[in-house]
């Protein structure tokens, strides 16, 4: 098999689309797969290939830097067929060649692939365009596609509703992380049922054990009697963190000595200030590295995962690996990967043109775990147990191997 993992150089490659492509890489390398990694939209100077971790990348830079010029859509047309020009340079086995894609990109991308290759084309839907502007408000997004006279706003998100259709039916096969996805791709964009695959994503067992919680509390200047509370990941409206914020503020009353840990890079500035009553309680740490935020996860009592539109969530399996209670939204696919087991789950308010939590229901759900540490530390266990039985990366490798093996 030769396989080429699409990727791009945006903020997505930092966060969910970056984790899935090095997971991916990581347990398929073994498996006597020609494979590359093609990195599109590259910030190297020129086109290069190198090797990083054990797997081939090639590099292909935008021919202009004119950002003017490049956002014409002829000019993407021309790109994405210089692409496939270079590909067929470059690939010297064409047989049973698979181009997996990771971003929607121009169906002009697909036609010009098939023009060439012999070759299937899989993609996987890890988010819709429109869940980054109205989160998982699904009545809300019918009501826009069946608008005749939209808004800019509305007119902007029809257009690229259909770019996201027309990509899904021309790619061969769609690999989405949860059924609710699934759902959405065949009742809203018509997708036939027969071309989707269910396939959560899955991560290596990573826990450090050897290393004590004292020791780390004192790396990290936390004092042992301090309860934390942990949030992971962009700092951004569409996690939540405003609630969350909202809800520590009750928190802190009922535990004056609770902390909570905010990691993950953002702007910061409209959270500092709902948090500057409680400031001294709250540590915004920024981007971390896995090995720190993976230290964390052992210090905190409890995560919390309270998004306004998750697919997957990343997040909430990774501290499902570290045993940790947790509290989510049951929103989008973050429903279906946290159960009833291994987590305490809040409803999303519904409005007509939003979404909102109730910070005050958030704040209860926190302060059950703090007061009942036998329970949450059951709930951890059986996190850590759901994460073994449905996320591990050996489960993911066999379902994505016997996936291509059925293309």
């Amino acid at each position: 098999m030769n396989l080429y993992i699409f990727n791009q150089t945006r903020r997505g490659s930092v966060f969910g689309v970056g984790t899935y492509i090095r997971e991916l890489t990581t347990v398929l390398k073994n498996h006597g797969i020609n494979l590359c990694v093609v990195n599109l939209i590259s910030e190297k100077p020129q086109i290069e290939t190198k090797q990083v971790d054990g797997i081939e990348h090639l590099f292909l830079p935008l021919a202009i830097s004119d950002h003017r010029t490049i956002s014409n859509k002829k000019q993407w047309e021309l790109y994405y067929r210089n692409v496939v020009y270079i590909l067929q340079l470059y690939i010297k086995d064409k047989k049973d060649l698979i181009f997996h894609m990771n971003f929607y990109e121009s169906d002009k991308l697909i036609d010009e692939l098939k023009n060439i290759f012999d070759c299937k084309i899989v993609a996987v839907s890890h988010f819709f365009s429109w869940g980054f502007t109205i989160y998982d408000n699904l009545q809300r997004l019918r009501r826009i596609l069946q608008n005749e006279q939209p808004n800019s706003f509305e007119e902007n998100l029809q257009k690229v509703f259909e770019e996201e259709r027309i990509f899904y039916v021309k790619v061969d096969h769609i690999i989405c992380l949860s059924n609710y996805m699934k759902q959405i791709l065949c009742k809203d964009y018509g997708i036939d049922v027969t071309k989707i695959s269910v396939i959560p994503n899955g991560l290596c067992d990573l826990v450090e054990t050897s290393i004590s919680i004292k020791y780390l509390r004192n790396k990290w200047n936390i004092p042992l009697d301090e309860k934390v509370i942990i949030f992971a990941g962009r700092i951004d409206e569409v996690k939540g963190i405003t609630y969350l914020i909202k809800a520590f503020h009750v928190v802190v009353e009922k535990y004056p000595k609770a902390r909570l840990i905010i990691a993950g890079s953002g702007d910061y500035d409209i959270y500092l200030q709902e948090a500057k009553r409680v400031c001294s309680k709250i540590s915004f740490t920024g981007l971390l590295t896995k090995n720190d935020l993976y230290e964390l996860y052992r210090i905190a009592e409890i995560g919390v995962v309270p998004s306004l539109f998750e697919p997957f969530g990343y997040v909430a399996v990774e501290m499902m690996i570290h045993a940790l209670p947790l509290v989510v939204t049951s929103t989008s696919g973050l429903n279906e990967v946290v159960d009833h087991t291994c987590g305490l789950k809040i409803s999303l308010m519904e409005l007509p043109d939003r979404l909102e939590i109730d910070a005050s229901f958030l704040a209860q759900k926190i302060l059950y775990l703090l007061q009942h540490s036998a329970k949450a530390k059951d709930i951890g266990l059986n996190g850590r147990k759901r994460y073994l039985t449905n996320y591990s990366s050996e489960i993911f490798c066999q379902n994505m191997l016997h996936l291509y093996s059925s293309l």
